[in-house]
């Protein structure tokens, strides 16, 4: 019964009517669920995954019946695995493990070795399955989470197919993809066809990090659950938005992968997007996964595809030298270890997009990434047109800005909405200041990792935070035309030094009188 019902005469029950927009959001439970792990010994595992899932059972956030299965090349026994389950936790935990949780998370841990195109390997991960499933007593759903290099995305669906781990009797089946999904539109077509060859679009859960995290998803909230926002929220008052991820660090050791990939296929055509789609989305019927998703997709359709000689207009990239970050001097990219001295491949990445709607027309929408960059950042900024008449004299003051609304997503998650006030004084001298909240200080907590959110998410069968097929697809659309014209072209890579603020060839995408925020 509805907390506002009462019991009437004859046994009629009163409701408060249904809000469209909360419908969908309550939270349906996690069921018994076996979570199977391939690339169970490989970093993202153990810095996220294990650390994630111990997290959970911490919380109290994992079915009471819960498994896990880790699937890797290397030989070695169940409780060698758990041995190394128990290091990652301990190493990258947000939290100081508990001994009685963390033993009772283990217990149930079991590895199955073999390479991921051998096909007696899916018999075994078969048999220990349906042995957890007899202990039970009942059939379990099923995770699969494909924590591997995307060479193999295809090759395990198709496996699992082919042994018949697909489809459960009497129990949900899911699979968890990670990115990239293709490094092209014609790779991502083709690798969508061969998933939904095995899996339905209801099974498939391809994650992206940055959507389970908490400024993320409370976008939609301030967006949505606080009336003032919504009638600035368009192209009469804000003048444009600006989409920032930038980091301090270099490759590392990522260069096997990071020269094929670059910076648009790293972050623009998958988080970036997906930030983009946050902002610019209309406020869906019902927070339901099919319903916020199709919102998505209209504003992708909305972003203009890129023709040959649009993209020098539209899009810059650069590639960073030597310079000085960290408090010490650090090597250009050709000088990394792994790169080729001769690679084109960019390390800064930035766009001008249009969302090319009612809402949307004329906006500038200007999307950048890079690495070794001054300081590590991702945020949004939305900036307001500025008011039609100035009346108070700028002499002395620091000058009447526009007002901005900075969603940050990572160092430190918060808001903050910038204003003009006046300074102490005789004078009528104005400056911006912040209004901020920031979410360690204003919940007392610390935000929980991204990861944790999904994986409790894809067990639950809530896709809400996932990306569907045809969102891939139209981010796709968007980068594909960009990096074909750069490979197109045999003109030198513009440079930036290691810790500046990024290439003076990216101020050719603003327009006359906007400015890239400082990072």
């Amino acid at each position: 019964m509805s907390a506002v019902a009462a019991n009437r005469p004859g046994g009629a029950v009163a409701s408060a009517p249904e809000n469209p927009l909360t419908a969908g959001l309550e939270r349906l439970p996690v069921a018994p669920t076996t979570l199977v792990i391939f690339g169970a010994t490989g970093d993202l595992a153990r810095r996220k995954l294990l650390p994630a899932l111990y997290n959970l059972a911490h919380d109290g956030a994992l079915p009471e019946r819960f498994h896990l299965v880790g699937v890797a090349r290397r030989e070695k026994a169940h409780a060698d695995y758990r041995a190394e389950c128990e290091q990652a936790i301990r190493q990258f935990s947000r939290r100081e493990p508990d001994p009685d949780v963390l033993a009772g998370l283990l217990e149930h841990v079991k590895y199955v070795p073999g390479r991921f195109d051998e096909q007696a390997v899916y018999g075994r991960l078969a048999k220990v399955l349906d042995g957890f499933d007899e202990r039970a007593g009942e059939p379990l759903n099923r995770a699969f989470y494909l924590s591997t290099s995307p060479d193999f995305f295809g090759i395990i669906v198709g496996h699992l197919g082919g042994s018949g781990l697909s489809r459960r009797s009497g129990a949900q089946v899911r699979v968890i993809i990670e990115k990239p999904f293709g490094t092209t539109l014609e790779e991502a077509r083709e690798l969508n066809r061969r998933v939904l060859s095995v899996f339905d679009e209801e099974q498939v859960f391809r994650i992206d990090h940055y959507l389970g995290k908490e400024t993320v998803q409370n976008m939609m909230a301030f967006r949505f659950a606080n009336g003032m926002f919504e009638p600035l929220w368009n192209r009469n008052y804000i003048d444009s938005v600006q989409i920032t991820a930038a980091e301090d660090i270099g490759i590392g050791t990522r260069a096997g992968y990071y020269d094929k990939a670059g910076a648009l296929r790293d972050l623009i055509q998958n988080h970036m997007l997906q930030l983009l789609c946050h902002v610019a989305m209309e406020p869906p019927v019902k927070f339901t996964a099919e319903e916020v998703r199709n919102e998505k997709v209209k504003v992708l359709d909305a972003i203009a595809v890129p023709t040959p000689e649009e993209v020098p207009r539209m899009a810059v990239r650069a590639q960073y030298a030597r310079g000085h970050s960290g408090g010490e001097d650090v090597p250009g990219y050709t000088e990394e270890e792994g790169v080729p001295e001769d690679s084109r491949t960019e390390t800064f990445a930035a766009l001008r997009l249009e969302v090319d709607n009612w809402r949307w027309a004329g906006v500038p929408f200007y999307v950048r990434t890079g690495k070794r960059l001054a300081r590590k950042i991702t945020e949004i900024a939305v900036t307001l047109k500025p008011v039609p008449h100035l009346a108070f004299s700028q002499d002395g003051s620091l000058g009447v800005r526009p007002n901005q609304l900075i969603l940050t997503v990572q160092p430190n998650e918060g808001v903050s909405l910038q204003l003009g006030a006046k300074i102490p004084g005789t004078r009528m001298v104005i400056r911006p200041v912040n209004m901020e909240f920031l979410y360690g200080t204003a919940f007392l907590s610390q935000s929980p990792e991204a990861y944790e959110r999904l994986i409790t998410d894809a067990m639950r069968g809530d896709a809400m935070l996932f990306t569907r097929n045809d969102e891939v697809e139209a981010q796709w659309r968007i980068c594909d035309p960009i990096l074909q014209a750069w490979a197109a072209t045999d003109e030198p890579l513009a440079r930036y030094g290691a810790g500046s603020h990024g290439p003076a060839e990216a101020d050719a995408l603003l327009r006359e009188g906007d400015r890239w925020r400082a990072v």
